[in-house]
């Protein structure tokens, strides 16, 4: 009995080292800076319930009846990302010209509105859980960046999971990001200003990019934007349990996630994908996060990921950096895709614009 006992405890003791490796360093320290961040108070407007029940209905189409999508099957995958990409078939493309582009390799478009400066351009990098998502469903975001920058817009096509490895869709976006400096639509020029967003996982990709290329001595950013950003994969953030039943889009499909103990989260991640859960290639809030560029993240107040975009300011606010966080309450996760549509959106992209005109000033 006595040798069972000491056999369960190492195993015990073993099973507890290995959690705190997995999850790297404690972020609650980043949960609150007094005098940042104040919470945002207004109603939603009556489009935004619209929309949510649109995509309920679309929801219950992938799901098949009101399954979640933890761990889609390949015919589900495939339906979620057919209807993500039609999402994009109703966008206005009046004054927009779009150019198939080889980026280095990485299959990807240009995104031009008329009268575009070449010269000055943005790397686009599109959401979808890095197992969905393209250049065509996200042509809302990218056509009003390409309005809003007056820029030529790279958007690229990464490769996504399961098809390929967790870290594919990191090494696409760092040969885009080599690759946009020296190019331009009509062919090789270097950068004069060089601006990159992107959405939930694509924030995510965002913020690991401009860290990256920091640490790589690359021609920085003039200014970085992240909406609704996954910024660690250690899943601590407490919105990650308390906003599921107000996170209309990822509370359905990945909220079921909140029943697994935490600990064999990571020991499932660290095993299906090979990496550390809070190594910062995948976990950008994990990472040093001084000398950044002038970034603007946008989260909304109701969603599972709030808490991983305030701990990231937070903690690149402590280290010097100019990072800035804006919200929303009772918003989508990234309802900057309902641009056409929502009136929140619309005045997202203001501020955006706004941010950018400030930071990144045409002309210059």
């Amino acid at each position: 009995m006595d040798t069972l006992l000491l056999i369960l405890g190492a195993l015990i003791a073993a099973l507890w080292l290995l959690t705190r490796y997995l999850r790297g360093e404690n972020l609650a320290r980043y949960d609150s800076l007094p005098g940042h961040w104040q919470p945002t108070v207004r109603e939603a407007s009556a489009q935004h319930f619209e929309v949510v029940n649109e995509l309920g209905a679309l929801l219950g189409v992938a799901t098949k009846g009101g399954g979640n999508m933890a761990a889609p099957g390949k015919s589900r995958l495939a339906t979620m990302r057919g209807l993500m990409d039609a999402m994009g078939n109703d966008v206005d493309l009046t004054g927009i010209t779009i150019t198939p582009v080889d980026a280095g390799g990485v299959p990807a478009e240009w995104v031009m509105a008329e009268g575009c400066d070449p010269d000055r351009r943005l790397l686009y990098i599109h959401g979808g859980a890095w197992m969905m998502g393209s250049p065509q469903s996200h042509r809302h975001i990218t056509t009003r960046f390409a309005r809003i920058t007056g820029g030529a817009v790279l958007v690229i096509d990464y490769r996504l999971i399961p098809e390929h490895s967790r870290l594919a869709c990191v090494e696409d976006c760092q040969t885009a990001y080599r690759w946009i400096l020296d190019h331009r639509p009509a062919g090789k020029a270097p950068v004069r200003q060089l601006m990159i967003a992107g959405d939930s996982a694509g924030g995510n990709l965002t913020l690991v990019t401009i860290a990256w290329a920091r640490d790589q001595g690359l021609r920085p950013v003039d200014a970085a934007v992240a909406l609704a950003p996954a910024t660690d994969g250690t899943m601590s953030s407490p919105s990650l349990l308390s906003n599921i039943a107000t996170d209309h889009l990822i509370g359905p499909m990945f909220g079921s996630l909140a029943k697994i103990p935490r600990w064999l989260l990571l020991l499932g991640y660290a095993l299906r994908y090979g990496i550390r859960p809070a190594n910062p290639l995948v976990s950008p809030a994990h990472h040093d996060l001084s000398r950044l560029p002038h970034t603007l993240i946008h989260v909304s107040e109701a969603e599972m990921l709030f808490d991983d975009a305030r701990r990231y300011v937070n903690k690149a606010t402590l280290a010097g950096s100019p990072v800035s966080l804006e919200s929303w309450p009772h918003m989508l996760h990234v309802w900057h895709f309902f641009e056409h549509k929502l009136p929140e959106a619309q005045e997202a992209f203001e501020h955006i614009e706004r941010f950018l005109e400030t930071t990144v000033p045409r002309g210059r």
